[in-house]
C-alpha cells in the first residue's frame, strides 16, 4: 500500500495474486462501464477555445483554435440522441448491470437518458463535470467540479455515487474524489485485480479500468475496424481471463461509448460477445460498486 499515489509500484500482488473469490465460484468479474460524455466535450459554445478533437471517426485532427466545427460537434449528439438508446436497449434487454461513468453536464443536458439509467438500475458514477482534461485545472476547482458532478448525479438519477473515474485525472483527483466521497476510484489501468492504496492516511480502493477492451481504440489508427475485431479481442481476452481464473480469479472491464459502439455497425460485435457471456457459467457481471464492496469485504486493507 503506497503512502503517495505519485509513487510507482512496479510490484504489485506479484507472482501469487489474492484469490477474489467472486460469488458463485466466477472466474472472472466483468464490468460493462458506459462513458456518457456527449455535452461535456470541448465546445465553442460553452466558452473553450476550440472544437472538440478527441474521440472522433476523423482520425489525427488538432484542435482548430477559435473554429467551430459543427460536423464534429455532431458526432457526440450522436451518441446522446441515437447511440444511447441503442445501448440502452441492448443492454437491458439482458438484465445486465452496468456502471455509468457519467459527465455532469452530459446528465444536465439530457435528463432523459440519466432517468432511464436510474430506472434501469444502473450505476452512476462521476466523470469529470465536463469531458476535459484535468491535469492542469486549478484543485479548488476541481474539487467544486467533483462535488457539483456528485450533486448531479443524486438529484438526476437518485443515487449517491460511490466511486469516480476522471480518466484525463490531475495529480489531486484522487484524494479530492476521497475527500468528497468516493470510496473507490478507477483511474488506473496497472491491475486485472483491485487493490489498495493510502490516500491521506486512509485506505483508498481502486478498481482498475482497461483501455484494450475498449471501444474507444475503434477510432485509433491500429484499433478495431469492424464489430468483428472488437468481439474477437473481448472473447480472447474473457477467455485468458477465465483460464487464468481456474487458479486465480481475475477482473475484466469492458469501456463503452454511445458515440463509438452506439453506431450500428459496431452494436452486433458487442451483442454476439454478450451471447458468449450469456452461455457461460463462470463470469460474475456485477457494476464496479458491488465490485469495490465485495474485495473490501474480502479483502480488506492491511
Amino acid at each position: 500500500m503506497s503512502s503517495d499515489r505519485h509513487e510507482r509500484d512496479f510490484v504489485g500482488y506479484g507472482e501469487q495474486p489474492p484469490h477474489a473469490q467472486w460469488p458463485g465460484g466466477a472466474r472472472v468479474a466483468l464490468s460493462l462501464c458506459l462513458n456518457y460524455e456527449e455535452g461535456g466535450e470541448h465546445a465553442i459554445p460553452d466558452g473553450d477555445d476550440h472544437s472538440e478533437n478527441m474521440s472522433l471517426e476523423v482520425v489525427g485532427v488538432p484542435p482548430l483554435p477559435g473554429r467551430r466545427v459543427p460536423l464534429f460537434e455532431s458526432m457526440y449528439e450522436y451518441g446522446s440522441r441515437a447511440g444511447f438508446w441503442r445501448l440502452h436497449r441492448e443492454l437491458t434487454q439482458r438484465a445486465l448491470p452496468v456502471t455509468v461513468f457519467a459527465v455532469g453536464l452530459a446528465l444536465e443536458r439530457n435528463p432523459e437518458a440519466a432517468a432511464a439509467m436510474a430506472r434501469a438500475g444502473w450505476e452512476v458514477t462521476g466523470h469529470g463535470w465536463r469531458w476535459i482534461d484535468y491535469a492542469t485545472v486549478p484543485e479548488a476547482e476541481e474539487r467544486e467540479q467533483i462535488r457539483r458532478t456528485n450533486a448531479t448525479i443524486e438529484r438526476l438519477c437518485g443515487q449517491t455515487p460511490t466511486g469516480w473515474f476522471t480518466g484525463r485525472a490531475s495529480l489531486a483527483t484522487r484524494r479530492l474524489a476521497a475527500e468528497l466521497g468516493a470510496t473507490y476510484d478507477s483511474d488506473s489501468l496497472a491491475d486485472d485485480l483491485p487493490y489498495w492504496v493510502e490516500v491521506a492516511g486512509q485506505p483508498h480502493l481502486v478498481v482498475p479500468y482497461s483501455l484494450d477492451a475498449n471501444d474507444f481504440k475503434f477510432l485509433q489508427p491500429n484499433g478495431f475496424t469492424g464489430g468483428d475485431d472488437f468481439q474477437r479481442y473481448l472473447s480472447d481476452t474473457l477467455e485468458q481471463l477465465a483460464e487464468e481464473g481456474e487458479v486465480t480469479p481475475r477482473l475484466m472491464s469492458i469501456g463503452l461509448h454511445p458515440r463509438i459502439v452506439g453506431r450500428p455497425g459496431r452494436m452486433r460485435g458487442l451483442a454476439r460477445f454478450l451471447d458468449e457471456v450469456a452461455a457461460r457459467g463462470d463470469v460474475w457481471v456485477a457494476t464496479r460498486g458491488e465490485i469495490a464492496r465485495h474485495w473490501a469485504a474480502t479483502h480488506p486493507p492491511r
